[in-house]
């Protein structure tokens, strides 16, 4: 329990609580503990969400599973993050997508009822869930944006000016390999490769593995302009 507790101090929802306070909190509430074996099933898309997930140990992945067989990775959660925050209390809280454990994985589990038990027990734990539920839609908005760009150019475009305001670098360091990142601007790998190429040839910036220099910012801004 003690590597559990450890793990949920480094959780956004119990943040600024020590290991002694989320003990306490989390008395007479019942979690559930299980382990996962690598790749095997979460939960499957389509089925209901009662619960926040928290990973304790490993990592999971969510997965859109087409007919075809096509997999394609929407998002790689590991130690310390959670999952089913923004579907727990929603009207039709079933998985849109498919969560699978890449790692063996621990996770623990929270009802929807106890999460508002907490909610009322402690005003730390309260304002984290809502600042999780907050930074959320944020993402999600932020992602239907990028999403409304009619070329790749342009996609590619806000994506790393908005990750200039964040690392305030010309710099830019991406944990995300160029497949994630072109799932996330939901452009085919390929086509994303070639349009870097493109604005490197073009003076706009250069790159080297992960990392992507910002060598013109007004030519950058410029790619948004019609």
């Amino acid at each position: 329990m003690k590597d559990t507790l450890e793990t949920l101090t480094k959780c956004v929802l119990f943040k600024g609580l020590t290991m002694e306070e989320i003990e306490k909190l989390l008395e007479g509430v019942s979690i559930s503990l299980n382990t996962f074996a690598k790749n095997e099933v979460i939960a499957i898309e389509d089925s209901k969400c009662i619960s926040i997930g928290i990973i304790i140990k490993g990592k999971v992945e969510i997965q859109k599973i087409f007919p075809s067989g096509k997999i394609i990775t929407l998002n790689t959660f590991k130690s310390g993050n959670i999952f089913g925050e923004a579907l727990v209390f929603s009207g039709e809280n079933v998985y849109p997508s498919t969560i699978m454990s890449i790692d063996e994985t621990k996770l623990l589990f929270v009802h929807k009822n106890d999460i508002i038990d907490l909610c009322k027990k402690n005003d730390i734990f309260l304002n984290n869930f809502m600042t999780v539920l907050s930074d959320r839609i944020l993402m999600l908005s932020g992602r239907i944006r990028n999403l409304s760009y009619e070329t790749i150019r342009k996609k590619l475009a806000i994506m790393l000016l908005d990750e200039y305001k964040k690392q305030k670098n010309i710099f830019l360091t991406f944990q995300c390999t160029r497949k994630k990142m072109a799932e996330i601007l939901d452009v085919p790998r390929p086509s994303l490769s070639r349009e870097l190429v493109n604005m490197r040839n073009d003076g706009i910036i250069d790159f080297d593995k992960n990392i992507i220099k910002i060598i013109d910012l007004d030519l950058l801004e410029e790619c948004l302009i019609d």
